[in-house]
């Protein structure tokens, strides 16, 4: 009951409805920009929206299927046969590209495709376009899934990244596990979550926003000696407070959750969610699906909910208004947003990845690791471990602090 209670009052409150509306508002409309702006070209103009993403979606269908080293090198043979006609090609001075039909007919369709696959022949830093097939020597074939781990392990061993030795073997060891030939195919509406998670930071924010008075609204109220010298006001009362504000977390998290990956979904539809993500990256060390990777980054982004709820639970256990909590809570929140990292090693770059900004960012395709000792863990597991250890921390203290009140 004293749950409930608490928790309608979190809910009754006519500032908790209008933060509520306008972050689903703000998240409706972060997730649906990329919707509305959405567009693709082609021979006879440009295809804007939803006209857009289904004229794309109907050429992938031609393209879907495993990507194995007779197709890629089919592939890369009639690029390079497009490249040998002079009438075909363009030249801007720097590089060489296909024009007309050529182009639109034999490039446009699956371009993405293209791209995807010379990434795999680029040396670490390059980022060479489709022209780049027109000059590889494919006498012996792609050699694709060669290039592919080649690449990787340059990556590994680019003395930019300063990874150890046994850094180096752990992500060796999981790229390993990535299955080939790679499933190909289209995956739009996953490329648009993975690229936006950060954007939940504000539906987070919104949920501090309501929580913050849950200890400091009873001092700036007078209630809070009442509530202290009450039987179950140092024991029960505040286990409710702190449930109570958990369990509303979660929903409106939840509903924002919802709204976040049901607009691109809708629009763009589910299809790719069992495709590996290296086909949006080859470089990408992680074994997963665009689903598995989707569920993994939603994992690590409730522990940080949760963290937040805990810290500002224990600074409205502490301060005597809720705006004081907000100021302390807001910095936290977005200060790492204006914060860039030079590099995936350092003392800097690595407390920078677990703020909660960056905390909620997948970054897959970063070979992101922390060493301790010979224990070598990806960023994913420290997220996990650091966030839950934040949570039991925090809540105890929090709890603490509101026994420990000192009532003017």
């Amino acid at each position: 009951m004293l749950i409930k209670y608490e928790f309608l009052k979190l809910l009754r409150k006519k500032s908790t409805f209008i933060v509520i509306i306008v972050s689903l508002v703000l998240t409706a409309f972060l997730f649906g920009l990329p919707i509305m702006q959405y567009q693709t070209y082609h021979q006879g103009g440009v295809a804007k929206g939803k006209k857009g993403i289904d004229y794309e979606k109907e050429y992938y269908l031609g393209l879907a299927g495993p990507l194995s080293e007779e197709y890629i090198t089919k592939t890369i043979l009639e690029v390079q046969q497009l490249f040998q006609n002079p009438d075909h090609v363009g030249y801007d001075g720097n590089e060489k590209f296909l024009i007309g039909a050529a182009y639109w007919k034999g490039i446009a369709p699956r371009e993405k495709l293209l791209n995807m696959i010379v990434k795999a022949y680029d040396r670490p830093n390059e980022n060479s376009a489709y022209d780049r097939l027109s000059d590889l020597d494919i006498t012996d074939g792609a050699n694709f899934y060669r290039a592919m781990e080649t690449k990787m392990e340059a990556l590994l061993n680019d003395p930019s990244r300063e990874l150890s030795e046994e850094q180096k073997e752990y992500w060796s060891n999981m790229t390993h596990k990535i299955e080939f030939p790679l499933r190909y195919g289209y995956f739009g509406g996953w490329e648009i979550i993975m690229s936006s998670l950060e954007l939940l930071m504000f539906a987070i924010l919104a949920i501090c926003i309501i929580i913050a008075p849950v200890f400091s609204g009873e001092y700036q109220a007078g209630t809070d000696a009442v509530i202290l010298s009450g039987k179950y006001g140092k024991t029960k009362l505040v286990t409710a407070k702190i449930v109570a504000s958990f369990l509303f977390g979660i929903l409106i998290f939840t509903l924002h959750m919802a709204v976040a990956f049901g607009l691109p979904l809708a629009a763009f539809g589910t299809d790719g969610w069992n495709l590996p993500v290296q086909i949006a990256n080859v470089t990408i060390p992680y074994p997963f699906t665009f689903l598995q990777a989707a569920l993994l980054s939603i994992g690590v982004i409730y522990l940080v909910l949760f963290a937040m709820i805990g810290l500002t639970l224990l600074l409205s256990s502490g301060m005597k208004t809720s705006y004081l909590v907000l100021m302390v809570l807001i910095p936290i929140l977005f200060i790492p947003m204006f914060l860039t990292p030079n590099g995936t090693t350092g003392t800097y770059n690595l407390i920078l990845f677990l703020l909660p900004y960056r905390a909620i960012m997948p970054e897959i395709g970063k070979y992101i690791s922390y060493q301790f000792g010979n224990l070598i863990l990806d960023a994913f597991s420290v997220k996990a471990i650091l966030y839950t250890f934040l949570t039991l921390i925090m809540l105890p203290l929090a709890r603490l602090g509101f026994k420990r009140h000192q009532v003017v």
